[in-house]
């Protein structure tokens, strides 16, 4: 996979860094977090922690919180089921992927929000298996046709069975996130080799403000215990669950998501651990969640400059649209967050193709749609390369005034790498583009998105492999390529 650096966008200043740093450490020791879970509590308070029981306030000290940061790994390897889709997060190394876990699927053939279903898991990762500018496969959608308890183990299976992309995921039970972790050492080829190469990665949450509740502290507590790569976002919502500011905003965030990461290296030192944000506003006027925000795109670019200043690798929010289709609210609403947190060097952007509707709903064009999106995203990050070569100082000298540089070998030799080649937008003449059936960028998209899904087969899992799985786990239901 090429490698794309960001860090060119630096909405905080260094002062402004260490200001939040600082703002945060006195939250840390003064407020404290709330956490509802007896172990972690004592886990806390043995590793020197000032933990209340009564209120299960526990307040960290300084100390603490950098000695989490200095254990917790300044690199993590990311990986597909083929090498070429790995993912190495560090310093302002950028990827963009999907994101979830929507409830909703703009249905391809009818085109009509309907609930979405673990067929859609599937589709959708097969798609993605085929779109290059989308690095890793976030599980979008909600199967709700599977009780709970089934859940984690056939969205993971359904994903890593439909795509050779690195499979990331929110868990829901403690045996679920056993289950999956299970499934992945047989396909990966064993415990040891799923650590080596981890496969699949998981999303446990920490509520805003300052709460982290029972279900998700006990689900992190299973995954750092086991070793197995883990972010802990947290979702401030600026005049919400977070001051109205941005400033109070990351403030509140880098407290939340630092606690995730600090009870995960008292678990298990060196666990890889991302730096987690889905930080947004709310609408003012209705305080309805908002995706689209400008501002949205402004937070996570500051706490991905929080991530640098701390040398863990970050896993940030942009990409997503309040539009409830996909139109040109969409379009620019995704470019703009999409361009900004990737410039700033974010390492891991989920949520970045295929959500729309305050990320409730999934559509299948909007896919290919955000493929072209991250494509150009890429591009600018690529930036302008400045050498000799690229001068070309002799080839103008050759041309000289009045000249034409189509047929120069330099140009020829460069022409193809120089450019982003687009696959959905029309370039066309429009007597060309009438000709082909005046078709916009959605009804496009639809045609490529039917077409892959017709098409592409991704990279199997061995059978062995896949009946060893279902022989141990009666609950795998696998119609894939259906």
């Amino acid at each position: 996979m090429s490698m794309f650096a960001g860090g060119q966008y630096r909405p905080l200043t260094q002062d402004a860094i260490e200001a939040i740093h600082n703002g945060s450490m006195h939250i840390f020791e003064k407020v404290g977090v709330e956490v509802h879970s007896q172990r972690a509590l004592e886990i806390f308070k043995a590793k020197g922690a000032r933990v209340d029981f009564e209120t299960q306030r526990v307040k960290v000290p300084r100390s603490m919180v950098e000695d989490a940061i200095d254990v917790a790994p300044s690199s993590v390897r990311l990986c597909g089921r083929e090498e070429r889709n790995d993912l190495i997060l560090e310093d302002k190394r950028v990827y963009l992927g999907t994101g979830g876990t929507a409830l909703n699927v703009l249905d391809l053939e009818t085109g009509q929000k309907r609930p979405s279903t673990l067929e859609d898991v599937r589709r959708t990762a097969r798609l993605v298996d085929a779109l290059e500018h989308i690095d890793f496969f976030v599980l979008p959608v909600y199967p709700h046709e599977l009780p709970t308890e089934a859940v984690d183990l056939n969205r993971f299976y359904a994903g890593l069975s439909n795509t050779t992309k690195h499979v990331m995921g929110g868990v829901y039970t403690i045996q679920g996130v056993r289950d999956v972790i299970a499934a992945a050492e047989e396909i990966a080829g064993g415990p040891d080799a799923l650590r080596k190469r981890p496969i699949i990665s998981m999303i446990t949450c920490v509520m805003s403000p300052l709460k982290m509740d029972e279900t998700y502290t006990e689900l992190l507590m299973e995954v750092a215990s086991q070793g197995i790569p883990l972010v802990c976002p947290t979702e401030p919502l600026c005049g919400a669950t977070a001051p109205v500011t941005l400033a109070g905003n990351l403030t509140l965030l880098n407290v939340e998501t630092l606690s995730g990461l600090i009870l995960a290296q008292l678990i298990r030192p060196r666990t890889p651990v991302l730096y987690g944000s889905v930080g947004s506003i709310v609408d003012m006027r209705t305080m309805a969640y908002l995706t689209g925000a400008v501002e949205m795109g402004l937070l996570n670019a500051g706490a991905a400059q929080l991530a640098q200043y701390y040398g863990i690798p970050m896993y940030a929010t942009a990409g997503m649209s309040d539009s409830k289709f996909p139109d040109v609210q969409a379009g620019y609403e995704k470019a703009m967050t999409a361009i900004m947190v990737a410039l700033a060097g974010a390492n891991c952007i989920h949520d970045a193709a295929g959500l729309l509707e305050f990320a409730m709903t999934v559509s299948y064009e909007q896919y290919v749609i955000d493929n072209e999106i991250l494509g150009m995203v890429k591009r600018a990050l690529k930036g302008i390369e400045v050498n000799e070569e690229t001068l070309a100082l002799d080839v103008i000298e050759r041309v000289g005034p009045a000249g034409n540089f189509l047929a120069e070998e330099h140009t020829v030799q460069h022409m193809r790498n120089e450019f982003f080649f687009p696959t959905l937008s029309d370039r066309s003449r429009r007597e060309i583009w009438e000709k082909n059936g005046a078709k916009d960028a959605y009804q496009r998209a639809r045609e490529m998105a039917i077409a892959i899904l017709h098409e592409h087969r991704p990279i199997e899992i061995p059978d062995e492999v896949k009946q060893r799985i279902k022989s141990v786990f009666k609950q795998i239901i696998d119609n894939q390529h259906n």
